[in-house]
């Protein structure tokens, strides 16, 4: 491998982690500040996909697309959050599974009336979908740059937000002490309602900036799934800024396990996560045990 090769490599390790930690920061958001277990939430990123290539069908338009599969997918968390979530806090995780394992099959069925069983694209903008000739056999395709800078803009503001802004602050003092937040006036139940649509967009948002990627079709959503609660449980319950390291981890491990070690590339990643599971049982940037 030459060195042009590795930096091609790094780079679609880097772009597919970054991807990743779109998608896992919502579980993050949602299972380490509210305590619920939402096995939907690989169905939400599917959801943002189907919802992205039905809106870019009617409109033409990517960006139309992208705000509307999200837009969309938050009103959804709203009503979801106020009418099933909010009687799931403080119950057992049996319970939350149950919920959530009823929405896989609802969203899914769903889907299925709507948009069949086919497998469908969505066309990038025309400005992004070109490619930038490296070598006479070697191209990167723009789109796959630009997604890059996305998810990362995206990740500075998702850090931003809750480093640096008033609900940030009530966000991380709910996750410490929820009883002496509420205590002190503080709304949580609409926090609750906005954090639980928050983690839904996200997830909605990847599926929708990936679909022109991956393409959109039935059961996308499972893998993503696997890979963010990895990711939530790698960085550590709770840490946006542990599912950021855990999620770049796991988009180089597999990327580069797949160019180096094509025959065991599918049990790399929880190789990686067995390995550090037990240099840091609470993960990587999870509280140590006393």
């Amino acid at each position: 491998m030459n060195g042009l090769t590795f930096a091609v490599q790094l780079l679609n390790g880097v772009q597919y982690g970054l991807v990743l930690f779109l998608v896992a920061s919502g579980l993050t958001l949602v299972f380490g500040i509210l305590g619920v277990i939402n096995l939907a939430h690989g169905a939400f990123y599917m959801l943002g996909a189907y919802l992205a290539y039905w809106i870019a069908a009617m409109t033409g338009s990517f960006w139309a697309a992208l705000l509307g599969s999200v837009g969309i997918s938050f009103v959804l968390g709203l009503a979801l959050e106020n009418v099933f979530i909010k009687r799931m806090y403080g119950r057992d995780h049996l319970a939350q599974v149950l919920l959530s394992f009823g929405m896989i099959l609802v969203i899914d069925e769903v889907r299925q009336i709507l948009f069949g069983k086919d497998v469908h694209s969505v066309a990038p903008p025309a400005w992004l979908s070109g490619s930038i000739k490296l070598t006479d056999v070697l191209s990167y395709p723009v789109y796959r740059l630009a997604l890059c800078g996305f998810c990362l803009a995206m990740a500075i503001a998702i850090f931003y937000v809750i480093q640096r802004t008033r609900i940030g602050m009530v966000i991380r003092a709910g996750a410490e002490n929820r009883e002496m937040t509420r205590s002190l006036g503080i709304p949580f139940d609409t926090v609750n309602r906005f954090v639980f649509a928050g983690g839904i967009a996200l997830a909605a948002l990847g599926g929708a900036v990936v679909a022109p990627v991956s393409t959109v079709f039935p059961g996308m959503g499972d893998s993503m799934l696997i890979l963010s609660f990895v990711v939530v449980v790698l960085g550590g319950i709770g840490s946006v800024s542990g599912a950021a390291i855990g999620a770049l981890l796991i988009g180089l491990t597999d990327t580069f396990g797949k160019v180096f070690f094509p025959q065991i590339s599918s049990i790399l990643i929880y190789v990686l996560m067995a390995g550090i599971l037990l240099w840091r049982p609470n993960g990587i940037l999870g509280k140590r045990e006393v």
